[in-house]
Formats: structure tokens, C-alpha cells, sequence
């Protein structure tokens, strides 16, 4: 099992249509082969000072992946490439951490 932790910080302001466009594609990555989860978050409210913000600009994919080469798919599948034009101006900046389980 491969998990992925994906920080997407859109440029100021511009968060709600990069979500927009992701919520768009989430069906056909759901679709696809070896695809367990895939979903975006936000920070969550109410938890107090322990709690580290990301900020209004920045949301976090997790995704699961039955094994590399579903991931590895992924990252070439179409809707991901058309997914990636539409939000290219959109982003100031994307960390993706690909991980296994201990």
C-alpha cells in the first residue's frame, strides 16, 4: 500500500477554485485502478493553540494507493494531466510526500 500526502498553497485567494476543479476530477481518479482514497481536506475549526493551521490558502490530498504502479498511472492519466492545466496558474506551490507503512 502506498499513501500520499499532497500540500497544495494556492496563490492568495485563489483556494476555492482550485477545489473546484479538484472536485471536478475526483470521480475519475476514484475510478481508477488501485485508488483507495482520494480527497482533499482543509483545516478543521475548534481546536485550540495545539493545533498547527495550514491557512486559508493551503489544502492537504490524501490518497491511498493499492500499490505503486496505480500510483505511477495515476500520475500519467489523462484526467490528471487536464486537471493540472486547468489549475497550473492557480498554485504557488505543491509539496507531494509519497509514503509506505512501517
Amino acid at each position: 500500500m502506498i499513501r500520499v500526502i499532497a500540500i497544495v498553497t494556492a496563490k492568495p485567494g485563489r483556494r476555492e477554485e482550485i477545489l473546484t476543479a479538484f472536485r471536478a476530477n475526483v470521480p475519475a481518479v476514484r475510478a481508477e485502478k488501485g485508488c483507495i482514497e482520494y480527497g482533499p481536506t482543509i483545516d478543521a475549526e475548534g481546536f485550540g493553540s495545539f493545533q498547527a493551521k495550514m491557512g486559508p490558502d493551503t489544502f492537504v490530498v490524501i490518497e491511498t494507493w493499492t500499490d505503486a504502479d496505480a500510483l505511477k498511472a495515476h500520475a500519467v492519466a489523462p484526467h490528471m494531466a487536464a486537471y493540472g492545466e486547468k489549475t497550473k496558474d492557480l498554485i504557488a506551490s505543491r509539496a507531494i510526500h509519497i509514503l509506505s507503512p512501517t
